[in-house]
């Protein structure tokens, strides 16, 4: 059974980076179909996509963070990890990473999937 841990800070001021690694034990990042996402969740919204990193390293973004967002991977550590940039009040959410098999969830439903617990982030000054 896989699992995941999100871990980074919770608080992050306005125009700096924010910067999260999801820790992953009980399956490698490099298993065959495997996407590992980060998906947020603004307070009182819906869930949302941020991007992918795919098995062999390849990374997809939503089109709308795409000019902010990084995804990379330590194969070494088993672990990925998301850097935002210039964060605004928007940005506060809570931040979930994810494991799929065969698709990238550009509609997230937690009922599909594992995912970690998430971790919530605030950008305030």
């Amino acid at each position: 059974q896989v699992q995941l841990q999100e871990s980074g800070p919770g608080l992050v001021k306005p125009s700096q980076t924010l910067s999260l690694t999801c820790t992953i034990s009980g399956g490698a990042i490099t298993t065959t179909s495997t996407y590992w996402s980060w998906i947020r969740q603004p307070p009182g919204k819906g869930l949302e996509w941020i991007g992918s990193i795919t098995y062999f390293g390849s990374t997809y973004y939503s089109p709308s963070l795409k000019s902010r967002t990084s995804i990379s991977r330590d194969t070494s550590k088993n672990q990925f990890t998301l850097q935002l940039t210039s964060v605004a009040p928007e940005d506060t959410a809570v931040y979930y990473c994810a494991r799929h098999r065969g698709v990238i969830p550009s509609l997230p439903d937690k009922t599909l999937g594992d995912w970690g617990q998430g971790t919530q982030v605030t950008v305030s000054s």
